[in-house]
């Protein structure tokens, strides 16, 4: 019994012991978890749950460090386990796990997270944009087919390679293939060694060739990457952790952060490397990007008024070196996720990784187009296979030749992350062009040196040209699904506006515009009434005086008799066949000398002018008496003529 009594006892305290120690094990994982060790938290968290040892917390922390490592794969298996153990998570667990569906291409059940996500976090951007963009995976299709992409060759290493910029005719790029320098130094996130800048050359393919350290004391035993240069290549804005002249910095909780830093190029060598005026020991600001003219710095931060775990910012480049106020980009651009690695192009278009935005799974890259009066249009994903179900980002790309790098953790890489060369063959945004001919409209003869305005929808001048020889205009680029006007001006002829509205896809407008002389040639025989395209002249039942609208279309007759003051002519005017026979002769002849007298009245001497009435004695088709038609027929024959008769 005593034995009994001392194996149980044994037990007992050995299972203390052991809940101990699987408890020490879990402090420590979280210490690590917290301290961004990623790494070693995975290794301790899995130790324990392998021992039968797992919980909530736990599970949702080894699935958050292989999803901020950026291993998704694992991370979508261990958030499996989560929502196998347990329904009642928080809402940013539905959006992990819709991520990590996507990198494994299972996008049926990463919709149904997203929609529990919507249900229970509505006010968020993410859940919004994954309501309001359902079809996101037909918009992706639509937009994808538009690059060629393949590894960018030996550049890449085992290790993590990203974050490319142009520097001359080479790449400068971030990797963390060499520690030798600084024994022992590894990212306790990523588990590699801190990331140095290189600079690589470009052969023929377009593949990256020869990698060399680059910038001297650019480097640190810290990070640095993800570089940009001026124009004239003596100032480069860089990534580093907060670390200068020999010093780290830490934030409340002891972690070393990112910052910006900026270096001066002097006699080949970079000096007086400076932190920028709006870094912080409390928040992160990474990744640059230059407009064309050099004044304006994009930039990636979790800086307060930052609407999710990174949003983008500009800051304006003073003339004399100081920086104005950063300024979120706003919710077009940044989501509650996460938007990071800006890069803008001399004609604005800004290109941007995010997993906020609906993708593909991971980090997508994206682009919106900036606006003159400084906002951004619509984001678009730029489609497969630049994005993939993996994380994709550090677009870089030349507007002239379309040919760039971006980085991608996909299958196939030989290390972490690697660098891809790629072929733009067709740009996302739509792109239309409006040109067309002007033409005589009776001749149909080309016409040269018409003045041709172009206007928007509230009819706002946008350009103004002329005709070629060959009666050609063109307007060059215009938005597309758009309204427009196109108006003619040339002597001798009328005045025309003609609405025009571009197409949804890229393509060319093209605009055949008949134009008319304001005084036309006519002769003998000539109708008039067919000539200048007047409408028909109306008269009330049963009656024969002239009413308003015919004044109007009357005016045009009016107008050609003043033009040629020799010109004769014959009114003649017509009924359709129901009434009587001798009804309609009269009504008719009426109608005619009622027209002859209001010319008369105008000024047009009697003797230019006959009228008569020909009844229904000249119908047009076969609606004579007894023979049912329908009212479109009879009206053909209630006509009038205006003959020439003498020039």
């Amino acid at each position: 019994m005593r034995n009994k009594i001392t194996l149980l006892v044994f037990v007992f305290i050995s299972s203390i012991n052991m809940m101990q120690s699987q408890k020490l094990e879990e402090t420590k994982a979280d210490k690590e978890y917290n301290k961004f060790a990623y790494v070693e938290a995975i290794k301790t968290y899995e130790r324990i749950i392998e021992k039968g040892y797992v919980s909530q917390e736990m599970l949702q922390k080894l699935g958050d460090s292989y999803y901020f490592k950026g291993d998704l794969v694992n991370a979508e298996k261990w958030y499996a386990k989560l929502f196998g153990f347990t329904k009642d998570d928080a809402p940013e667990y539905y959006f992990r796990y819709a991520q990590t569906l996507k990198a494994i291409k299972d996008y049926k059940k990463a919709d149904e997270m997203l929609a529990k996500f919507n249900e229970r976090n509505g006010n968020d951007l993410r859940a919004k944009l994954a309501v309001s963009q359902k079809d996101y995976l037909a918009q992706i299709k639509k937009n994808s087919g538009r690059f060629t992409i393949e590894n960018a060759g030996d550049v890449n290493s085992k290790y993590s390679d990203y974050g490319s910029a142009f520097y001359k005719d080479k790449i400068v790029f971030a990797s963390a293939r060499d520690t030798s320098r600084f024994k022992g130094g590894k990212n306790s996130w990523t588990g590699e060694g801190y990331t140095n800048l290189y600079d690589a050359n470009v052969d023929a393919a377009g593949e990256l060739v020869t990698p060399e350290r680059f910038g001297g004391n650019l480097n640190s035993k810290f990070h640095e990457s993800t570089p940009v240069f001026t124009k004239d290549l003596k100032t480069v804005y860089f990534t580093r952790n907060n670390f200068l002249g020999g010093k780290k910095g830490e934030d409340s909780k002891k972690s070393i952060l990112l910052k910006l830093y900026k270096a001066t190029l002097k006699d080949d060598k970079w000096i007086d490397i400076q932190d920028l005026p709006f870094n912080s020991n409390e928040y992160s600001v990474a990744h640059p990007a230059l407009s064309a003219d050099d004044k304006t710095l994009y930039f990636a931060s979790d800086m307060p008024g930052t609407l999710g775990q990174s949003d983008l910012f500009k800051v304006a480049i003073n003339d004399n070196g100081s920086y104005g106020k950063p300024i979120n980009l706003g919710n077009v651009i940044n989501t509650e996720g996460r938007e990071t690695f800006p890069m803008i192009t001399p004609s604005g278009e800004l290109y941007f990784a995010s997993d906020g935005h609906p993708g593909l799974g991971g980090l997508d890259v994206f682009m919106s187009k900036l606006e003159s009066d400084g906002s951004f249009k619509e984001v678009q994903n730029v489609g497969e296979p630049l994005n993939s179900s993996y994380d994709d980002f550090g677009f870089l790309i030349n507007e002239s030749s379309r040919i760039g790098y971006v980085t991608s953790n996909r299958e196939g890489g030989r290390g972490g992350d690697d660098i891809y060369n790629f072929k733009e063959i067709r740009k996302l945004e739509c792109e239309q062009k409006i040109s067309g001919i002007i033409t005589d409209k009776e001749t149909k003869i080309p016409l040269a040196d018409v003045k041709v305005t172009l206007s928007d929808a509230n009819f706002n001048m946008l350009r103004e040209t002329r005709t070629d020889k060959d009666g050609k205009f063109d307007f060059g680029q215009v938005k597309c699904n758009s309204k427009y006007y196109i108006k003619t001006d040339k002597e001798e002829y009328l005045t025309m506006e003609t609405p025009v509205i571009t197409a949804e896809e890229s393509g060319q407008t093209f605009v055949k515009i008949e134009i008319e002389k304001a005084v036309k040639a006519v002769t003998i025989g000539d109708d008039l009434f067919k000539a200048f395209n007047i409408k028909e002249i109306y008269f009330d039942l049963n009656k024969w005086d002239i009413r308003r609208d015919a004044e109007i279309e009357l005016a045009k007759i009016l107008d050609v008799l003043e033009q040629n003051p020799t010109l004769e002519m014959e009114i003649r005017a017509h009924t359709d066949s129901r009434q009587t026979f001798k009804y309609n002769q009269v009504l008719s002849d009426k109608r005619a000398k009622s027209t002859m007298d209001w010319l008369v009245s105008q000024g047009i001497n009697k003797n230019r002018l006959k009228a008569k009435g020909y009844g229904e004695k000249e119908l047009v088709n076969k609606c004579a008496d007894g023979v049912q038609c329908t009212e479109e027929e009879h009206q053909a024959n209630r006509r009038s003529e205006f003959l020439v008769i003498k020039m």
